[in-house]
């Protein structure tokens, strides 16, 4: 069993409904029926919400999203309608905060993948596919594929593993014409980024992306490449055949399975609170990805 260490209790905003708390975001609906999401400072990790944030990482999260939905936006609308806070929110939110387009969201992850690790390598190591698509014999981890391939996951409640299906299973999910839509716009998103950053210096080796309806219309929604949903990797350090250096949760990661931590992964206890170095090279991490993506400088 997993989930939230301890979840928080939801801010309250006069004129705000308060819907949904996840892993790092917090939904409210407005009276005019639009959604007002708050990206947080919390860090999720192993299927658990940790007790210690990460400052600024709800900012860089919703900045760098708005980045990468003006990159993309001639490929496909986004749900982004205003970045002003609510009237009455607390300060905190101010550049955290996305007003959003309600849509019909479609219940799928729609991950795209260019480079082969994590869940895709570990079904790799086991039949040689990924999501039932065929790979060639001799790719190891950080192997590039021969090229991008959509392999979706159902999504799942906090405290679940998103689980990898075939897009046959998506296909009989959503409609066949859905499930096509998802994957045209998900490969060429991800084709568009995996060539964006790599002029910056950066391996985009997978990535997640969530999409709704507005009427007929396919929408990217929630937020879009950043550490939390995708694998960026130093192209200069690029080497297949181990684990890769990565501007992402990786140093998390690392000290909960140390014996530092003294954290059991696969007991049912809660992971312990983050000491101060892990904290901060965390965020530096993500920092350093805003900045060497964007061009800009985070402050």
């Amino acid at each position: 069993m997993s989930g939230f260490v301890e979840k928080p209790e939801p801010i309250q905003v006069p004129g705000l409904v308060h819907l949904h708390t996840g892993k790092v975001r917090d939904l409210y609906q407005n009276e005019a029926g639009d959604l007002v999401m708050v990206a947080s400072d919390r860090m999720s990790a192993y299927d658990w919400v940790l007790p210690t944030e990460i400052p600024d990482k709800g900012r860089v999260l919703t900045q760098l999203s708005l980045w990468w939905f003006d990159q993309l936006a001639d490929l496909v609308p986004n749900h982004v309608l205003s970045t002003e806070l609510p009237a009455g929110a607390p300060a905190d939110w101010a550049g955290r905060t996305l007003v959003c387009k309600s849509l019909r969201m479609v219940p799928v992850e729609c991950v795209a993948r260019g480079y082969l690790t994590g869940s895709g390598l570990a079904e790799y190591n086991e039949s040689r596919t990924v999501c039932g698509l065929a790979l060639p014999e001799g790719l190891t981890d950080g192997s590039e594929l021969p090229g991008p391939i959509f392999t979706p996951a159902t999504k799942a409640a906090v405290g679940e593993h998103d689980e990898n299906v075939s897009y046959e299973e998506v296909a009989r999910q959503v409609g066949v014409e859905t499930a096509a839509q998802l994957r045209q716009a998900t490969l060429a998103v991800y084709s568009r980024a995996r060539n964006i950053a790599r002029d910056r210096g950066i391996i985009l080796a997978d990535t997640k992306f969530e999409f709704g309806f507005e009427g007929d219309t396919l929408v990217l929604a929630d937020e879009v490449l950043t550490p939390d949903s995708s694998r960026f990797w130093p192209a200069d350090q690029w080497q297949p055949g181990r684990a890769q250096p990565s501007y992402d949760k990786q140093f998390v990661r690392d000290w909960l399975t140390s014996a530092e931590s003294g954290w059991d992964r696969r007991s049912e206890q809660p992971p312990p609170p983050l000491p101060q170095h892990v904290v901060e090279a965390t965020r530096a991490k993500y920092v350093e990805a805003y900045e060497r993506l964007t061009g800009g400088t985070w402050s």
